[in-house]
């Protein structure tokens, strides 16, 4: 039994505080899980196991964005919650799965169901206020990626915080495009809502916590 508890020590260090090639394994083992959902979607596309392919590849990547951006708003709190501190260091990526799958997203519905008909697209735009809402996401969702380098966080300093917190704005439009889309079938876009709702009321809860602990005093 002190055997085993003498070894648990030391892994449990390891895990917390992984040396350089752990990490880059935890890294590129993450990079290629994160592909999955796409190699899923384009596997049911491309054999005609969806009665409506182009629809359910671009809805399936819609989904998937949004999880991302869920998934990395998550962090901070598992984080809080005593998960490794290596964590925020993979958060970079995260976000940025979330861009590369709003792009696929966007490029489906461009070439796919548009073929680019720009005249077409910009009446969708206009006309349907799902649309609307997602392309306002993805244009505010295009400067956290292009910034996401550490020379622009370099550069920006200070300001690299405030320009990144457009998440908390990303994330709600991005369940409200979902939720104007699906119109009767709701269950999914809620339960998206209601854990985001849960992450935004933590993050303004720690924001306040000081306040109300001061006012308590």
């Amino acid at each position: 039994m002190a055997s085993t508890v003498t070894l648990a020590k030391p892994l449990a260090l390891h895990w917390q505080q992984p040396g350089p090639r752990l990490f880059a394994s935890i890294k590129g083992l993450l990079f290629l899980v994160c592909l999955l959902p796409l190699a899923q979607l384009l596997w049911h596309a491309l054999l005609g196991h969806a009665v409506n392919p182009i629809e359910d590849l671009t809805r399936g990547l819609g989904t998937w964005t949004l999880r991302f951006l869920l998934i990395t708003l998550c962090v901070s709190p598992l984080r809080a919650l005593g998960a490794p501190g290596w964590l925020l260091r993979l958060r970079r990526m995260l976000g940025l799965y979330a861009f590369f799958y709003a792009c696929l997203h966007l490029l489906t519905y461009l070439w796919l169901d548009q073929f680019f008909d720009w005249a077409a697209i910009v009446r969708d735009i206009v006309k349907r206020p799902f649309i609307t809402v997602g392309m306002l996401a993805f244009l505010l969702l295009l400067p956290l990626a292009i910034t996401s380098t550490d020379g622009w966080i370099r550069r920006l300093k200070r300001n690299w915080g405030k320009l990144h917190r457009l998440v908390y704005v990303i994330a709600p439009l991005g369940v409200l495009h979902y939720l104007w889309l699906v119109k009767r079938d709701l269950q999914s876009p809620l339960i998206y809502a209601a854990i985001l709702a849960v992450l935004l009321l933590w993050r303004v809860w720690r924001y306040l916590r000081p306040t109300l602990a001061a006012r308590v005093k």
